[in-house]
């Protein structure tokens, strides 16, 4: 019977001991996670520990009991026993948890004792870094998460809520964002997030025209540019040109009267301080500009000049139009004796308008009428005369002719005569020699 005391005294811890003692480590968590509180505490023998109790210590109320602080249920946890072990646990531990804490026995003869040093608990919380924070699009970029604790801890990442699969890479534009680190397995228990700035030259560089890119003579129009880069492109990051020209600096130009002249090839330049493959400057797509306006310009030329009656006249039609005239009518303007007054009526269509066999009373004033899809324009009348056909003409040739005829006789006679005659005197110089 002795002997099985003895045993039962010896398996129990502290029975043999005679000190007076509690033991117990600092500890460091971060903010959410569970920690033990290592401890162990010892007591003379032959003593039986009645009761055990933590306290934690506060600035102004000193020493309070576990159970007093409000906290959720099993936020502390006693997970020692009653002979040696008085560890303590504590549960998604909080910021206000970071205290210091002693443990307390109680034994049969109502000793009690209180632990000499304190356990400090050190409550942290992940720290995520970006390095650096600010880069240009193709640079290196490293993600570090710090936990404060000495102790290592896995750590997963995460951006804009999506995980991350390497946490040191090469920035694109898309990488942009907010980071942050959480535990391995605990994703709950993660950092602050860090933002991740990354610069890049100016894309999808465009350039719009209001109301369209086809206006009317004498409309107003205005340019407006735009792009996505970062940073974003100022005010006086864009430019204007046309055909080669810069027209203006700025994200918008406006022209409140445009004129034919302005009908050409519109882009934009973008810049912000951020290269692309050496380029700093980068062009939009170019907008070709159609300023239209209905005919104008307008003139008839008659072909031949002069018309006499029985022959033939064309009479065309030229001007200048965008887009280009679709259809030439021709009108002629006849005066009434009797009434003083004049009509018009359509002669014709095309631009050139064929008049044959003409007759004096075709007399006239002609005119075109010039139609886009634009307007119609009408150019100024011009005069159409008929002279009459002269028929004592025939008479007067043959007048002429026979007056050459007789004129080329007599010239004839008088040679013939004269030459007789040159023939006469010589004979008779002959005789008299």
């Amino acid at each position: 019977m002795e002997s099985s005391i003895l045993i039962i005294l010896f398996i129990i811890p502290g029975v043999w001991s005679g000190n007076w003692g509690v033991t117990s480590t600092d500890q460091c968590a971060l903010k959410g996670t569970s920690v033990l509180i290592k401890c162990e505490y010892d007591y003379p023998s032959g003593l039986v520990v009645t009761g055990v109790a933590w306290y934690q210590r506060q600035r102004i109320s000193g020493l309070v009991h576990l159970s007093k602080i409000r906290s959720a249920p099993d936020h502390f946890r006693y997970v020692g026993n009653k002979w040696s072990n008085c560890s303590l646990r504590i549960n998604d531990v909080q910021s206000s948890d970071a205290r210091e804490y002693y443990f307390q026995f109680k034994t049969t003869l109502n000793n009690k004792w209180l632990s000499q040093r304190p356990a400090l608990l050190t409550v942290t919380e992940l720290t995520a870094f970006v390095e650096p924070s600010t880069v240009t699009e193709g640079d290196c970029v490293n993600l570090a998460c710090v936990s404060g604790c000495p102790s290592h801890v896995d750590v997963v990442w995460f951006k804009d809520g999506q995980p991350v699969a390497n946490p040191i890479f090469q920035a694109r534009r898309e990488d942009a964002g907010r980071y942050y680190c959480a535990v391995q397995g605990q994703e709950m228990i993660r950092s602050a997030s860090v933002a991740l700035n990354v610069q890049y030259a100016p894309r999808k560089v465009s350039l719009s025209v209001s109301p369209s890119s086809e206006v009317l003579k004498g409309s107003a129009v205005t340019f407006t540019c735009s792009s996505d880069a970062n940073p974003t492109v100022t005010h006086n990051g864009y430019s204007l040109h046309k055909d080669g020209h810069l027209i203006s600096s700025g994200a918008n130009h406006s022209i409140s009267d445009i004129q034919p002249s302005y009908s050409g090839l519109f882009w934009c330049q973008a810049w912000n301080n951020i290269s692309r493959r050496a380029v700093d400057l980068i062009n939009s797509t170019a907008v070709h500009l159609d300023v239209q306006y209905p005919p104008v310009n307008i003139s008839v030329s008659m072909d031949p000049p002069h018309v006499t009656e029985g022959s033939s006249v064309n009479l065309t039609c030229s001007s200048s139009a965008n887009p280009a005239v679709q259809n030439y009518t021709w009108f002629r303007r006849t005066a009434s004796p009797s009434s003083g007054s004049s009509s018009i009526f359509q002669v014709g269509s095309g631009q050139v308008l064929s008049l044959p066999s003409m007759e004096v009373n075709h007399t006239g004033l002609y005119l075109c009428q010039a139609r886009n899809t634009v307007g119609e324009t009408n150019s100024t009348e011009v005069l159409l005369t008929i002279s009459a056909k002269n028929h004592g003409g025939q008479s007067v040739l043959f007048l002429a002719g026979v007056g050459v005829f007789l004129f080329i006789a007599l010239v004839l006679t008088v040679f013939f005569f004269w030459r007789k005659k040159t023939n006469y005197t010589v004979k008779k110089l002959s005789n008299i020699s």
